[in-house]
């Protein structure tokens, strides 16, 4: 008789986290050998072996209120990943990300005895700090993404891993531009601004109509540029060109930082692309937009310098920032304009960008992700033995 694979809970409820998690899990297989992945993901992690209990797509909402609205699934999918959880129980759970849903199946967690990895910090260090007493009490060990997240966890007492940006192995400023954009099917001799309104429909509802205005005004001002939108999958592309009619913009699939590689500039949603444009050295303008009623809600609860992450890496307002209700296609073309219309000012923020990326670590964070998961997972394999009665 074969022995049973060992049981492994991962979960991820956005598309970026599940593109980590699908990393880690290939990651983590060379080390300690097949596994019975089940948990919440997306296509990627499907492809690496994960049985899906839901799809990131029924996952990702964005917004205080949007989350109200798709309370009654989320809590159907947190019954139903417990329910399998209850019927046969995995050695580990690996939670990415998604802290609202993350932190109380961890609290579930906790209390089955079932230890808990958490990759991909929540944002405990912009708002709502108060989760580091649930993070502490539920969460083994923290393995994180950005340079200056050690030191909040250490202060909270929450063991804590900095892995560095899985994205570094994968993305880096191209050689030629110009090459990137033929590769594109865009003319590589004429300047190019990336459009990422962002990747969740909701998010791109909001932000991309004064992106939308801001194209026209550049094309009108600077008739050379070319505009490519970089469609995140999911997005309805129909929808897009739709709302695209008339405008010189070309919608890409296949990544944001395929897009970002070959622009000149981005007007780039707050998110995760602002980290890819970091990584591939592309000068941005970015941008965000919620719901007023969101928005007031919230922005008491946040405390931090910057919204953009390769601003909070290099510790100051490297790249534009135009948020809520300065965000208008005016704002946005004026700040565009500047940036083409100053070589000098495009590579300063190019240097800054280049030691955001050092700062993002080494190669290899996947790695030493998996590397830290497998360490937890020996030892609960060990206190599982522990605890197993000896025989008289």
């Amino acid at each position: 008789m074969s022995a049973r694979m060992p049981r492994l809970l991962l979960s991820s409820g956005e598309p970026s986290g599940e593109l980590y998690g699908a990393w880690l899990l290939r990651e983590l297989r060379t080390m300690v050998g097949p596994l019975d992945a089940f948990g919440l993901g997306g296509d990627e992690l499907i492809r690496e072996g994960l049985r899906p209990i839901a799809h990131v797509r029924d996952l990702a909402v964005v917004g205080l209120l949007e989350v109200l609205r798709h309370l009654p699934r989320l809590r159907r999918i947190l019954r139903e990943v417990l329910a399998e959880v209850d019927r046969d129980p995995p050695a580990l759970a690996v939670l990415i990300d998604y802290a609202g849903f993350h932190l109380r199946l961890a609290r579930e967690l906790h209390r089955r005895r079932i230890p808990v990895v958490y990759y991909v910090s929540p944002q405990v260090w912009a708002w709502r700090r108060g989760r580091l007493r649930t993070i502490r009490e539920t969460v083994e060990r923290m393995l994180v993404l950005f340079p200056f997240e050690p030191a909040v966890y250490e202060e909270a007492g929450v063991p804590v891993t900095f892995v560095g940006h899985p994205l570094v192995d994968r993305l880096a400023p191209p050689a030629d531009r110009g090459a990137t954009r033929a590769d594109l099917g865009l003319d590589r001799t004429r300047p190019m601004v990336a459009v990422l309104p962002g990747s969740r429909r909701q998010e791109v509802s909001y932000n991309l109509p004064p992106l939308l205005g801001a194209i026209r005004l550049l094309n009108a001002r600077r008739p050379e540029l070319q505009f490519a939108l970089a469609a995140a999958p999911g997005l309805d592309t129909r929808a897009l060109s739709a709302s695209l009619a008339g405008l010189p913009v070309r919608i890409l699939t296949g990544g944001a930082a395929r897009v970002l590689s070959g622009a000149d500039l981005g007007l780039v949603a707050s998110g995760t692309a602002t980290v890819e444009g970091a990584l591939v050295g592309t000068p941005m303008v970015v941008v965000y937009r919620l719901s007023p009623l969101t928005y007031a809600i919230g922005k008491p609860f946040v405390d931090v310098p910057h919204y953009a992450m390769p601003n909070l890496i290099a510790g100051r307002r490297l790249l534009p920032e135009i948020i809520q209700r300065e965000f208008t296609s005016e704002r946005v073309a004026s700040e565009a304009l500047r940036l083409l219309d100053d070589p000098a000012a495009l590579d300063v923020i190019r240097d800054g960008l280049a030691e955001v990326r050092r700062r993002l670590g080494e190669p290899g964070a996947s790695r030493r992700a998996a590397e830290a998961v497998a360490t937890a997972w020996r030892g609960a394999n060990q206190k599982n033995i522990d605890r197993m009665p000896t025989s008289v």
